[in-house]
């Protein structure tokens, strides 16, 4: 058997590499993935100090992203086109399929985080934005039946909830009310989050993870920029830090969604989902890190938030051991 074949396995009719749904693998890039969608989070701040966007000024928000995504989806397809040798692009019947995931994936999720992030507390929002990993799962199970909901699930997705909710709790205190114009919409932001998660489990069956990824950042690219300048937006002329910093951050998009759509091609919702209670965790300790905000990080309660975040990644994603058939009826003629 050659080295190749030893570190593929066929999935759901596909060859796939196995570090796709070795449990190893499955760690590894997950967490790679969560540092890396974290670290966006100071990113973002970063990035309107480079190009000048002040907090009120949403149309240049949505500029900012827009150029972010359109770059992630060039990446991902002049890449994967390169090392292909030829041009990576939807078929005509795949394009309504590009269109909803950019729907959803880039328009709808980032326009709602956008527009809610300014009006409510940023540590309200990486709560309620994480919950899109509870609502994940619910769609996967009760909406597009794709897998069953079991207490595991349930318990695995409170103790990871519980975790994001404590390293915020310090912050979370002095928080105000809710707001349809802000929790409101960070809340519609995290349930367009779920919703694409289960149509990238479904449209990955028959089509092209990464080239999905692509095209949709593209589209969903354009549409953002677009709306962000008839809001009157606009960015001034970055340095090298800026072009550096708006590249990262199309690499962040265009590394971690594709290897998430890859994952989510071949393995369970809920065995992905689940890992995304990492990217805040993440996010709070890179913000501390790098935006000089060290002083906000208790260390015992950052140690037990992550703790806990483990333990349900380790309760949804450890296999129970399977019971012998029979066995059932057979202690029960005992």
């Amino acid at each position: 058997m050659t080295d190749a074949r030893r570190s593929a396995v066929a999935v759901t009719g596909r060859v796939v590499p196995r570090v796709f749904v070795s449990s190893a693998g499955v760690l590894a890039l997950n967490l790679f993935c969560c540092l890396l969608w974290g670290s966006a989070f100071p990113c973002i701040k970063l990035g309107y100090a480079l190009f000048s966007v002040t907090a009120d000024d949403t149309g240049s928000k949505l500029l900012f992203a827009g150029v972010r995504f359109f770059l992630a989806g060039l990446m991902v397809v002049v890449l994967m086109s390169a090392l292909r040798r030829r041009v990576v692009r939807p078929r005509p019947d795949e394009l309504p399929v590009v269109a909803l995931l950019a729907l959803f994936q880039t328009v709808l999720q980032y326009l709602f985080f956008y527009l809610g992030l300014s009006h409510a507390l940023g540590t309200t929002s990486s709560i309620i934005n994480a919950s899109s990993t509870f609502l994940s799962i619910l769609l996967a199970a009760l909406a597009f039946r794709q897998e069953r909901l079991t207490p595991r699930k349930i318990l695995g997705c409170a103790l990871g909830f519980g975790g994001v909710v404590l390293v915020n709790l310090g912050s979370l205190r002095a928080g105000g009310g809710f707001a349809l114009n802000g929790e409101g919409f960070i809340f519609l932001s995290a349930l367009s989050g779920a919703v694409v998660t289960c149509l990238l489990r479904l449209f990955t069956q028959d089509h092209d993870a990464v080239m999905l990824s692509g095209w949709q950042f593209m589209l969903g690219g354009l549409v953002l920029a677009g709306a962000g300048l008839s809001l009157g937006g606009h960015l001034s002329l970055p340095g090298p830090s800026g072009v550096a910093l708006i590249l990262y951050m199309g690499f962040i998009s265009a590394c971690a969604y594709s290897l998430s759509s890859v994952m989510l091609s071949v393995n369970p919702v809920s065995r992905i989902a689940v890992f995304r209670f990492m990217t805040p965790v993440f996010g709070f300790l890179l913000s501390a890190a790098l935006l000089g905000e060290a002083k906000s990080i208790d260390p015992a309660r950052s140690l037990v938030a992550l703790a806990l975040v483990a333990a349900g990644i380790i309760v949804v994603n450890v296999a129970l051991p399977a019971q012998p058939r029979g066995a059932t009826r057979e202690g029960a003629r005992r």
